[in-house]
């Protein structure tokens, strides 16, 4: 059987309702208020992909394991692939401007650019742009 799943509903813990959706509107994504509570909301990143943002209290609901100190600990990284480099480049200058702190320095290897950062509760995002048919190029040596 081969998986063919529709949607992907990422979920994270954070601190603050407010204070992520707050900094998560500055960096540039919108919020389907069908799928939000005073604990929770859902986080629009296409049509497909959405993270559900969960206080902690809310998250551990739905889990026996504790939450790790994202600041100490990696728990994953969000990798978001855009349309082009300028989009990177605002994408990520809009999350340092909004509060996120640097995660790694951008990295440029010719088919794949990308950038990353630590949201305000320490989860990494890596923003990307792949030009595939360099990507090609360069698998063929």
């Amino acid at each position: 059987m081969t998986v063919n799943a529709k949607q992907i509903f990422v979920n994270l813990p954070i601190k603050n309702l407010q204070t992520s959706k707050a900094f998560f509107s500055k960096v540039g994504f919108t919020f389907n208020e069908q799928f939000e509570d005073e604990t929770t909301t859902c986080m629009v990143i296409s049509e497909t992909i959405y993270v559900m943002l969960l206080e902690e209290e809310r998250f551990v609901s739905f889990t026996k394991k504790e939450i790790p100190d994202n600041t100490n600990y990696s728990e994953a990284i969000v990798a978001l692939s855009v349309g082009s480099r300028a989009e990177v480049d605002e994408i990520v200058n809009q999350a340092f401007a909004a509060g996120a702190s640097k995660y790694n320095e951008s990295q440029d290897h010719g088919f794949m650019y990308g950038w990353s950062f630590a949201d305000l509760d320490g989860h990494l995002w890596e923003v990307f742009y792949m030009d595939e048919s360099a990507a090609e190029e360069a698998a063929k040596g």
